[in-house]
């Protein structure tokens, strides 16, 4: 009976005083439809980023590191050591019997995809004209079930590629700087000093003008010859696994597999994940912060209602009301408050995600990266109805701890 008596009054306080509950739920309101949107701005960054690391970039990578020199003589054999300036000891990067390796890593139940890469540095030419790039062998099939690369075909065919040992696919900025197309021929050198001329089968454009400035795709045999190797030469082996985000936890089953550098892509792209993190970070302290300085507005409206309603407590606590009561009433109020501003906070976040999410900025972006993702909404809701009763909470204590009798004095 008196939980409903509690009820009663709490609603009575919020219709009676209407001004300043909507007052007190528009505080509430901005602050969770801006921490709403704006966590939605950073989410969806976040998820484009990592959509472009992973046009060309696999979840984990398998190379030969680099190596420094030792000291000629080590101290544990009695001898001082004799200090030389440490260089790079690693002449070749080649990965000793692949096929064997890739097999076994195949076989994890753990690996989504994994494929084999010859890498070399190459020159594009065409007359007087030069390019630098990034020439990349590969099987066309395979890449292309890992990393959807025909999504991004312009001209040509993948599959003209397959098993054409003559047979190139270049960037868009290469076939626009040379003025070339496809069955145009393109003169390739490497770094090796191998010259070949080869026909464009393909153009992609990926929207990332550093990749397709430089980078080219041919057969893995093709790759092998630019660098004088032999049919069983690999440089790099890239692995998919199920889930990106805990790619540490599976390189670390990988590196028991082999003795060459097993990488994931957080570390490889340890700098971009660290700027990810630090926009992450601002982008919700700033919302955050909008949403505690919409809780002190509840917290001064309750305030002033119990400054107000100091004798209907007392009379109240005089009539057997106890002190838990009267909190309950004032949380309830501040509840009801919160629960109104934070209803209209994730439509007023709702419609603006809804209108950023039709702006089309252009290039590799496309439309602008926001999405409406529940688990933001859950965590917004939650946290807008936690901070609203932290601060009725306080009010609603003071409240408890009237003493009618010293009010009934004055």
């Amino acid at each position: 009976m008196k939980k409903s008596i509690n009820t009663d009054i709490a609603f009575t306080h919020i219709i009676t005083r209407k001004r300043q509950t909507l007052v007190a739920a528009l505080g509430v309101t901005i602050g969770v439809g801006v921490y709403l949107f704006m966590n939605s701005l950073s989410s969806g960054f976040g998820t484009f980023s990592k959509g472009e690391m992973f046009k060309n970039s696999p979840h984990i990578k398998i190379y030969k590191a680099d190596e420094l020199s030792l000291p000629l003589i080590s101290s544990d054999s009695g001898h001082k050591a004799v200090i030389i300036n440490p260089q790079i000891t690693t002449n070749s990067k080649k990965i000793i019997n692949p096929e064997e390796l890739l097999s076994r890593i195949k076989q994890q139940p753990y690996v989504v995809n994994a494929i084999a890469q010859v890498s070399f540095d190459a020159f594009y030419n065409r007359g007087k004209a030069q390019l630098r790039g990034n020439g990349y062998g590969i099987n066309i099939l395979e890449y292309d079930a890992m990393f959807k690369t025909g999504k991004y075909i312009v001209a040509g065919s993948l599959n003209r590629l397959s098993g054409n040992l003559n047979g190139i696919i270049i960037g868009s900025g290469i076939a626009e700087k040379l003025n070339l197309g496809v069955n145009d021929n393109i003169t390739v050198t490497s770094s090796y000093n191998v010259v070949k001329v080869m026909k464009i089968v393909g153009i992609y454009s990926s929207g990332n003008s550093l990749t397709d400035n430089a980078k080219s795709y041919m057969n893995i045999s093709a790759a092998q010859q630019f660098i004088k190797e032999g049919p069983s030469y690999v440089s790099d082996i890239f692995i998919n696994v199920p889930d990106a985000d805990n790619s540490e936890k599976y390189a670390a089953m990988l590196q028991h597999l082999t003795a060459y550098k097993v990488e994931d892509w957080k570390t490889t792209n340890a700098d971009v994940l660290a700027t990810e993190k630090t926009r992450g970070t601002l982008m919700g302290a700033i919302s955050l912060s909008i949403l505690v300085v919409a809780a002190f507005g509840i917290y001064n409206i309750l305030s002033s209602t119990i400054a107000q309603k100091i004798n209907d407590i007392a009379i109240l606590k005089a009539t057997g009301f106890a002190g838990k009561d009267v909190i309950r009433i004032f949380l309830m109020e501040a509840l009801i408050m919160g629960f109104i501003g934070t209803l209209m906070g994730l439509m007023v976040g709702s419609i603006l995600i809804a209108i950023m999410s039709t702006i089309y900025m252009g290039g590799p972006v496309g439309y602008f990266p926001i999405h409406f993702e529940p688990a933001l909404f859950a965590k917004s809701t939650v946290l807008g109805l936690f901070i609203t009763l932290c601060a009725g909470y306080f009010p609603a204590r003071k409240a408890a701890k009237v003493d009618p009798v010293e009010i009934f004095r004055k």
